[in-house]
């Protein structure tokens, strides 16, 4: 294996940790994130000492909570996301997070052993946004292999 998955995924919470209506989402992180962790293909996550990233600012927008994460492949990620204890969370983002005008989800290739960074993730999700798909950006409408995301998105 020569290349690893990026993902970014990024969302402006509705409201901040002592906010009762966002328990279902802080209540959750530690153990998704620890499941995350414990994937078949799961390779790297962006955290800070907490354990998670709620702490670490978006570029631009400190009320901008960040997902950074490396995976072996499309289908590892994909798995993670729709067949675990992240699909039920996933199902709820509205109530956590606003709903937002442009992409906040982005894929793309790394050499195996590089740890991607916040700018570079802001580079592919600008670029995803400005250009559409291509090799260097990709949401899962384009990801090879993504075949979990077409049947969740049917269904």
């Amino acid at each position: 294996m020569t290349r690893h998955l990026a993902q970014l995924n990024i969302g402006r919470l509705r409201g901040g940790k002592d906010d009762p209506a966002m328990e279902g989402f802080f209540d959750n992180l530690d153990r998704i994130n620890a499941a995350a962790e414990r994937m078949p293909g799961f390779v790297w996550r962006l955290k800070d000492e907490s354990g998670n990233a709620t702490n670490i600012p978006w570029v631009g927008d400190a009320n901008m909570a960040v997902n950074l994460s490396v995976w072996e492949n499309v289908e590892t990620l994909e798995k993670f996301v729709w067949q675990t204890a992240h699909t039920r969370i996933y199902a709820r983002k509205g109530e956590f997070f606003e709903k937002m005008q442009t992409p906040h989800f982005v894929m793309w290739w790394i050499e195996v052993g590089h740890i991607p960074t916040l700018d570079e993730a802001k580079e592919r999700l600008d670029h995803l946004t400005a250009n559409g798909p291509s090799e260097f950006a990709f949401g899962w409408e384009t990801a090879p292999a993504a075949r979990l995301w077409q049947d969740k998105r049917c269904a």
